[in-house]
């Protein structure tokens, strides 16, 4: 897996995480325990900070930027979809970003709540606990989470993780 230090700036990955081979880390990124961070991802932490809490999964090409005025914070026990962009948001510990979403500057998706895919979560909107935000931009669709959505969801990941740490080998 290509790692790059930028500078000062070197990535800080935890010896238990799991980072697919074929995924970019950069600059200022902090990737927690039992992570994982899947084909395609790429995580550039050239403007600001990244961190990436324990047992979250970043999908397979998922984009996930900074700037100077915002860093990008994504908690424990989250689900980041196939496809995301995440640029100078935070998203706290037990949210689920679903496939094709954009979530922008200043935006927080607080825990428990669920970002639909392909929906864009324009600069400083707030997604409360347990709401849903659908469409483009998005819509707050309030008390809609079962959480068990989220956290199977994130178990599902770390197994994953873990069996591909062990079984993955590459043949040509």
């Amino acid at each position: 897996m290509p790692v790059y230090a930028l500078g000062d700036q070197v990535p800080r990955i935890d010896p238990t995480a799991y980072v697919h081979p074929d995924c970019v880390i950069m600059g200022d990124v902090t990737i927690g325990a039992e992570a994982s961070i899947w084909p395609g991802a790429v995580l550039r932490g050239d403007d600001g900070g990244i961190v990436v809490g324990a047992r979250t999964s970043i999908q397979d090409g998922s984009v996930i930027h900074t700037t100077a005025q915002f860093p990008t914070k994504v908690g424990s026990d989250c689900v980041i979809g196939h496809i995301v962009h995440l640029e100078g948001c935070t998203i706290h510990d037990g949210a689920l970003v679903g496939s094709g979403s954009v979530v922008l500057h200043g935006a927080q998706v607080h825990t428990g709540a669920l970002v639909g895919a392909n929906a864009v979560v324009p600069n400083g909107m707030e997604v409360p606990s347990g709401a849903m935000a659908l469409g483009i931009p998005a819509k707050i669709k309030p008390n809609s989470v079962n959480p068990l959505q989220i956290s199977m969801g994130v178990e599902f990941y770390v197994a994953r993780g873990k069996r591909y740490a062990a079984e993955l080998r590459r043949i040509d």
